[in-house]
């Protein structure tokens, strides 16, 4: 990763590097690139240029972008400068669904400086920050996702062959998780998936059949902050892309059906000082878990409910962080957080110490999340906590969902976030938060996430007319 200068003339790649990537591309038989910046919502966006014009796009004159005319940060208007994306070389991939196609990541800059509304170069600068303070952030992200057909005009898990509720029987069934029978029918989009993983080189551990029918979990390897959130952003793409070859679609929203398992994202999350490179400073197996842990466990309690708005972004996130749904296949427990407390191997907890590993990880996150802007704060809340010995208090490795919650409430844990306006308001309301978002990005973010929570508040729901349509 090359660290942002003040400058664009100082970001920009040197030539020998670029001509060297240029080779090898042309070398490939790639004949396009995707010059991919960042939006608010960590959707990445592009204009496809040919390979011949790749030394130009590395060099700043490659194509400009309105980015406030299409990305929900409206502090710009019509008649500004646009912004320019400089790629990043280190973040340059071969296309694996398609080989005529390059990928680069780039960060966007705005009148000579960056753009204080590129996710990405958040993400940097917060990485300079930690640096400047002795330290390094690395994390593993664990995606789940639904994957979906059309049948008649509706959408249908992929991989669930008994009839749907109402169109006949439905008897009884073995639970989707860890099913053999359904790992080994899922294996024409599962196996694509992971050969192009193990490709890429992502160390790749297993892939899981989920709880939900057709949901699907893929366990890799972790890496530096910006890295990850660049594999992650790469990743749901690559998954659609995969599933479209089988006539097939993925869904990343946390709880697309009612009464089903939620889609999670947990965020695995650990540190090291730049002094002792390759030495994990929350523990290692001889000595078990270092007062670090405890510390970077204290700072992400504290800032817990802003880091939330930025790990569970949408409204039908919340509709997951529930303890109970009657009806699932296998439980009625949702194995999804309630609220900013931890423990140790305690999945019914926001953060968990995990029996093997040692990193920390924060279960109340979906694949909705802005990765770069959801590690950026993680981040940040994690140094807070290490840097200011914040002490998190006592594990509590009870069973949260067997609690009540003033129960919990005096074992120190705090209700999560409810729902979006919430957790919007809770990030408006930290500092740190607007530290790491700048004024400007936590001002557009805050706009649309209102916004979001009113155009759905003012929706009529079908729960509603069942509800009370009738009743009064």
């Amino acid at each position: 990763m090359n660290d942002t200068l003040s400058t664009m003339a100082g970001a920009l790649p040197h030539i020998e590097r670029v001509r060297e990537a240029h080779a090898r591309l042309t070398e490939a038989g790639v004949r396009y690139v995707f010059s991919c910046w960042i939006d608010m919502h960590g959707l990445p966006k592009t204009k496809p240029v040919p390979v011949g014009e790749f030394e130009e796009l590395c060099m700043g004159k490659g194509p400009q972008f309105a980015v406030h005319s299409v990305s929900f940060v409206p502090e710009l208007g019509a008649a500004d400068p646009d912004q320019i994306p400089i790629p990043d070389l280190d973040s340059l991939i071969v296309c694996p669904w398609d080989r005529s196609c390059a990928w680069i990541f780039a960060d966007l800059w705005w009148e000579d400086a960056p753009y204080n509304l590129c996710p990405r170069q958040a993400l940097k600068r917060v990485v300079r920050d930690t640096a400047a303070k002795g330290f390094a952030g690395f994390a593993g992200i664990e995606p789940e996702f639904i994957v979906m057909r059309w049948r008649d005009g509706r959408p249908v898990k992929a991989f669930d062959d008994d009839p749907l509720p109402g169109e006949g029987l439905r008897p009884r069934r073995q639970a989707f998780g860890y099913d053999i029978e359904y790992s080994i029918d899922s294996m024409s989009f599962l196996g694509a998936v992971m050969d192009i993983l193990e490709e890429l080189g992502w160390g790749l551990k297993d892939v899981v059949c989920e709880g939900s029918y057709s949901q699907f979990e893929l366990d890799f390897g972790y890496t530096d902050l910006v890295g990850m959130a660049d594999r992650l952003v790469f990743l749901r793409v690559l998954l659609k892309e995969v599933a479209k070859k089988q006539g097939l679609f993925v869904t990343y929203m946390p709880k697309p059906t009612t009464g089903d398992w939620r889609s999670g994202a947990h965020i695995n999350y650990s540190m090291q000082r730049l002094d002792a490179p390759g030495t994990n400073l929350f523990g290692d197996p001889d000595v078990g878990w270092a007062d670090a842990a405890y510390h970077a466990v204290g700072g992400l309690l504290r800032h817990g409910s802003a880091l939330t708005a930025l790990t569970a972004t949408t409204v039908n996130s919340y509709n997951g962080l529930v303890a109970c749904v009657p009806g699932f296949e296998g439980g009625i427990y949702t194995w999804a957080p309630t609220h900013m407390t931890y423990g140790n191997n305690n999945r019914s907890a926001m953060l968990r110490l995990p029996q093997n590993r040692f990193c920390i990880e924060n279960r109340a996150s979906d694949l909705c999340l802005n990765p770069y802007l959801a590690l950026a704060m993680t981040t940040a809340a994690a140094v807070d906590g290490v840097t200011g010995v914040i002490d998190p208090g006592p594990p509590l490795n009870e069973d949260l969902y067997l609690l009540s919650d003033e129960e919990i409430l005096a074992h120190g844990g705090q209700r999560l976030p409810r729902n979006l306006l919430e957790a919007t308001e809770k990030l408006n309301e930290d500092p740190l938060a607007a530290e790491v978002l700048g004024p400007a990005l936590l001002k557009s973010w805050s706009e649309y996430k209102f916004d979001e929570w009113e155009r759905y508040h003012q929706a009529v729901t079908d729960w509603e007319v069942r509800e009370y349509l009738r009743l009064y």
